[in-house]
């Protein structure tokens, strides 16, 4: 009689196992020591911390699976490393100009994204670009603060806050 890896586990899903040992891993990575004190207190906490958030994660699906998908995460960490770097030059300038030229404002632009992770991330991804801040998520609209809008045509900005990212979180998300 086959035995179904569920019933063998109770009823407890692959992902939460596989959460387990991530979180675990992680554990004897961060203390760096193998003794039995230290394994049993990192068991306990990636246990406990597996019943208690695991509802709260992400659902393991067959995108992770895709190799596609790891190049365009690769190529999008380059490309928010240069986005990043040219805003901080850009904030750089604007404090130490004597002029302070800034033009603040709060614009709504909107998103093509579907998936709740990929707008998650590029909510992020905006964040921590300096100059911009996303202020709230709605539905597909965003608004961000933006230290100097350059223009008040919507697919200007949209292009110059989403243009950058977008395309690349829906490569990788969607």
């Amino acid at each position: 009689m086959p035995v179904n890896i569920r019933q063998l586990f109770w009823g407890i899903e692959m992902s939460s196992i596989l959460y387990f040992i991530v979180m675990f891993l992680f554990w004897l990575l961060l203390t760096m020591k193998v003794t039995v004190w230290n394994i049993a207190a990192g068991a306990a906490a990636s246990l406990i911390v597996t019943i208690f958030l695991n509802r709260y994660s992400l659902k393991v699906t067959k995108k992770v699976f895709q190799i596609q998908r790891y190049f365009w995460a690769l190529l999008y960490l380059f490309i928010f490393l240069w986005e990043c770097l040219k805003a901080n030059l850009d904030v750089a300038y604007r404090v130490l100009h004597p002029g302070l030229p800034i033009k603040p404002g709060i614009v709504k632009v909107k998103s093509n994204l579907t998936s709740d992770i990929a707008k998650v991330f590029l909510a992020n991804s905006i964040t921590m670009t300096p100059g911009t801040i996303t202020v709230d998520v709605i539905d597909d609209n965003f608004f961000i603060h933006w230290i100097y809008v350059y223009s008040k045509d919507p697919e200007v900005y949209t292009h110059k806050i989403l243009g950058r990212f977008e395309k690349f979180l829906k490569r990788i998300f969607e």
